[in-house]
């Protein structure tokens, strides 16, 4: 897998840790909040590994059902789909494009 890809992926869940870390703070001194949809879709866009370890650290939406289920599941997606990727790419691509074609 491409260097830079490693270091984006790397950079982008240490900054989905910050806000998770952000907004407990901001959460603790009654400020403007970062909405849950935003917090959710960083984690989405392969932000899942950051999101779980910010909300450990910072005990934040850890009592939270949707965030307690789905941040888990969205950080073994996120790896599974960099894994297909990094391991094999021409396989993933042959396999997408394969699925692409089949209807339901």
């Amino acid at each position: 897998m491409n260097q830079y890809v490693i270091i984006a992926y790397v950079v982008w869940n240490f900054g989905v840790f910050l806000l998770y870390g952000i907004d407990k703070w901001k959460a603790k001194a009654g400020a403007w909040r970062i909405p849950e949809k935003t917090l959710i879709l960083c984690a989405v866009f392969f932000g899942a590994v950051g999101a779980y370890f910010g909300m450990k650290k910072f005990r934040h939406k850890t009592k939270h059902t949707k965030f307690r289920v789905l941040i888990p599941m969205l950080m073994v997606l996120n790896l599974v789909i960099i894994a297909a990727f990094g391991i094999a790419p021409e396989k993933t691509l042959e396999l997408l494009k394969k699925l692409d074609t089949v209807s339901f």
